[in-house]
């Protein structure tokens, strides 16, 4: 169920795609099941199969079904909507947008269609678009505990961390084991300086999701906020034994090492992270951090 990019300074965090859908084969125009699909059944397989199949195999199999002529209006929707998913996955958000857009002609109630583009919008740095798309999606169908952590997260981007929390808060009310909303609240109240929350909501999120490289890394920002070094030292190693290219821990594990005097090996790191994300040290201002 969660998305969550692969750069924390880049909106890496909360992002998630509503991805999982019915299936489209009760979607299909009733003729062409009285032909017995003719082999379609197994694109209708893969084009679903959002978690476990390579995105090109997933873009083949949903492009057959847009193609073949034989899928309802939601069906069609479906298929476009879900090859827009496997396009983000590769990273080509225009062409996933161009898909969505597809999607939501076909299908203007659809709200994971929306939800999805506004992910993508979020991607491209497209805050107001993204919002826009967002709050389209939450009118259709409010339970969306995905789309509302969306929400959340352009929230959060944007500077207004109370609604963050708030958007946050709602989403876990929705569905109380959506890791993703509880490590986005805990990221957004470090920010702010609300530390005890955050490590709470960090804690669950762990709890509900164990080994995410994201929470290991919002949980080090919590300590280290804290005063808490060397707790904040071992979120930030174990985050980045799980993904060495987290710009965040790196550069927050290189303040740490600086601290302790381990100049030779804060400076790696802190390279390390800029080398990343170039922008690093003013993110850490902004979250109240200082070189």
């Amino acid at each position: 169920m969660k998305c969550v990019s692969n750069e924390r300074t880049h909106g890496r965090r909360h992002l998630l795609h509503a991805a999982t859908f019915a299936a489209l084969l009760p979607l299909l125009a009733p003729a062409a099941l009285a032909q017995g699909l003719r082999g379609i059944d197994k694109d209708v397989q893969l084009c679903n199969r959002l978690a476990d199949a390579a995105p090109e195999l997933r873009i083949d199999s949903c492009t057959a079904i847009i193609e073949s002529g034989v899928a309802t209006p939601r069906g069609l929707a479906i298929a476009y909507n879900n090859r827009g998913n496997a396009y983000n996955a590769r990273g080509e958000h225009k062409r996933a947008l161009e898909d969505y857009d597809h999607s939501i002609e076909t299908d203007p109630g659809f709200a994971r269609a929306f939800n999805n583009r506004g992910v993508a919008y979020l991607k491209l740095g497209e805050h107001k678009r993204a919002l826009e798309d967002l709050n389209r999606a939450i009118r259709l169908d409010p339970n969306s505990a995905p789309a509302v952590a969306n929400r959340a997260e352009i929230h959060g981007k944007l500077g207004d961390y109370r609604r963050a929390v708030q958007d946050y808060g709602t989403a876990i009310r929705i569905q109380p084991d959506l890791d993703a909303a509880w490590n986005g609240r805990c990221w957004v109240r470090a920010i702010s300086g609300d530390l005890r929350a955050a490590l709470t909501d960090c804690n669950e999120a762990l709890r509900l999701k164990p080994d995410v490289a994201v929470t290991l890394d919002s949980r080090g920002l919590t300590h280290l906020k804290m005063g808490q070094l060397d707790a904040a030292i071992a979120d930030y190693n174990a985050a980045l034994q799980l993904n060495p290219r987290l710009a965040s821990s790196l550069y927050g594990r290189g303040l740490l090492k600086r601290r302790v005097g381990n100049a030779a090996e804060a400076e790696a790191d802190i390279a390390a992270a800029t080398a990343i994300s170039p922008n690093i040290a003013a993110d850490f201002a902004r979250y109240g951090v200082l070189r």
